[in-house]
């Protein structure tokens, strides 16, 4: 396995798109409804806001024999060292192989000054609550979260790096 955990680049946006797509709909078969889910996805990953996503954070991408298999969205690193993890995800297929640990790590390690990284999962995502728990990732509160009419039970976590 050749795996390359490196910078987003624009021209990796449709297949960043294509990960977020995929990852989403099992993610969230029987949680969110596909409608809510395709809104969403349609807003947050559209062109546009993929470009202004690489202008205005960190974007990863990890990369298993020239293709791209998963992507990670770090905010950059607030005054106080706090970071905002938006996103991390993995082809279902891939989750389980470290890949999502490689992405945390180049996350992490290239975000200078950071003490601290949160993250916003869904309480119902069993699978990505697991990962973050296993990565040392704490509690913080669980809070309401309206998603386009959708109300999820969505658990803010914190890592102290």
């Amino acid at each position: 396995m050749e795996l390359l955990v490196r910078e987003m680049r624009a021209n990796d946006i449709p297949q960043v798109q294509n990960v977020a797509k995929t990852s989403w709909n099992a993610t969230y078969n029987g949680i969110i409804p596909i409608e809510v889910q395709e809104n969403f996805l349609k807003s947050a990953y559209n062109d546009e806001m993929m470009l202004r996503r690489l202008e205005r954070s960190h974007v990863y991408v990890a990369e298993l024999n020239g293709e791209i298999v998963g992507f990670a969205n770090f905010s950059f690193v607030k005054e106080d060292g706090k970071v905002e993890l938006s996103a991390i995800y993995l082809y279902p297929e891939y989750q389980g192989q470290g890949i999502g640990s490689a992405l945390l790590q180049e996350g992490i390690k290239y975000s200078r000054g950071v003490k601290e990284v949160y993250i916003n999962v869904e309480k119902d995502n069993v699978i990505g609550r697991r990962f973050y728990e296993a990565k040392k990732f704490e509690y913080v509160k669980e809070f309401d979260d309206d998603f386009d009419g959708h109300v999820l039970k969505t658990v803010r976590m914190v890592l102290k790096a």
